[in-house]
């Protein structure tokens, strides 16, 4: 039996997490009198553990044979370290304790996922409507959020985020082990799959995705508040890219069944190509926000669902958690750390519109990437497995 509420309550705080903290941290970190460089920095650290924790705790995992000790772990020291940020405002401890907070929160995720593809025995479609429910935190987070602070002030986040990392670590005790499929007779080596073209694509084309939304994250929220928008419309505007990610979720089953995995994800690579272009050269105009706000149905929604599908396919049993932590790794890691850090030296450099601009090239080299390493009709997985 898969369980269903348990899996969906630990996404909801997971990403009630995010919606609390990539919109409004960097305005926190600006209130407290950090600069762009600094505030872009700190934001990446969450960037660069990605790129070293995930694999670890990934491959602890596939040694261990469990993953849930390490997502329990994970949840209470990831507590530990946000706690941090409420003793003091100086840099280097504001470094430290978002140092700490990073390489405990992000070893999670993709142990979650290896666990929830585990529970679901190769029901694949149905991964949306669990992980919808990470969407519904985040909404719920950004919007109610975005009203809270036009009224209280910015340092009231840090006691929301603690209360929202509080209900992580509930959901974690919660969740339970799933039992292993057997491995295979004649394992396939992980310096195998590597190898293999569509792989090492995928790889490619995750990293120059995450890169393209590396000043979303960082910079989307001051974008919109320093061309007039209200902190409370802000979350709105989160929230609408999240409602258009949960619409996709929740039909995935059926696009899943309709179009290939690459096909998916080329359509989500050109889809980002043209947001950011409208969220960097539009910003005076509410209505191109909007379009480019439910793009994100299809640069986030859609190409999550389709990454994890095929590195669930491809990676097996045996390197299920390590295949989920290198995309982890690469692509959230090492992608939005690039792209967070440069946005941070573009963004007094050469102004708003230009680095959006460069994170639509970023994602046109992911397009390209993709579309040239991953051929058609290689590495894709029956339709039944979306049934």
């Amino acid at each position: 039996m898969i369980p269903y509420w348990r899996l969906s309550g630990y996404y909801f705080f997971y990403f009630a997490f995010v919606g609390a903290f990539s919109p409004y941290f960097g305005l926190y970190l600006q209130s407290i009198g950090q600069s762009a460089a600094q505030i872009a920095v700190l934001m990446s650290l969450m960037s660069v553990m990605r790129m070293v924790a995930p694999t670890l705790w990934g491959w602890l995992a596939d040694r261990m044979g469990v993953c849930t000790p390490i997502v329990r772990l994970s949840a209470l020291l990831s507590l530990v370290g946000f706690s941090g940020f409420l003793l003091t405002d100086a840099y280097a401890w504001l470094f430290v304790s978002m140092a700490l907070l990073a390489f405990f929160w992000s070893a999670a995720l993709p142990l979650v996922e290896t666990l929830t593809f585990a529970h679901l025995n190769g029901r694949a479609g149905l991964y949306g409507n669990i992980r919808v429910w990470g969407s519904v935190g985040f909404i719920l987070a950004v919007l109610g959020l975005g009203y809270l602070l036009d009224g209280l002030p910015v340092r009231a986040l840090l006691w929301i985020t603690l209360a929202v990392l509080a209900g992580i670590l509930f959901c974690a005790l919660t969740i339970p082990e799933a039992g292993r499929p057997r491995t295979p007779a004649v394992p396939v080596a992980l310096g195998e799959i590597l190898r293999r073209p569509e792989v090492r694509a995928l790889f490619a084309a995750c990293f120059f995705m995450s890169a393209a939304h590396g000043a979303l994250y960082v910079f989307y929220s001051l974008h919109l508040v320093a061309h007039g928008y209200s902190k409370a419309l802000v979350g709105w505007m989160w929230a609408l890219g999240v409602v258009a990610e949960i619409a996709v979720f929740m039909g995935m089953p059926q696009l899943l069944k309709a179009f290939s995995l690459r096909g998916l994800l080329i359509w989500s690579f050109a889809a980002a190509v043209l947001r950011f272009v409208l969220i960097g050269w539009g910003a005076d105009s509410l209505w191109l926000l909007l379009l480019a706000q439910l793009l994100h149905g299809a640069t986030f929604g859609a190409y999550h669902a389709a990454a994890v599908a095929a590195v669930n396919r491809w990676f097996g049993v045996q390197h299920q958690a390590r295949g989920q932590a290198l995309y982890g790794s690469i692509s959230f890691g090492a992608g939005g750390m690039i792209g967070g850090l440069v946005s941070g030296y573009t963004w007094e450099s050469v102004g708003p519109a230009w680095t959006y601009t460069l994170g639509s090239l970023f994602a046109l080299l992911g397009l390209l990437v993709l579309a040239w390493g991953w051929r058609r009709g290689v590495g894709e997985p029956p339709r039944a497995q979306f049934e």
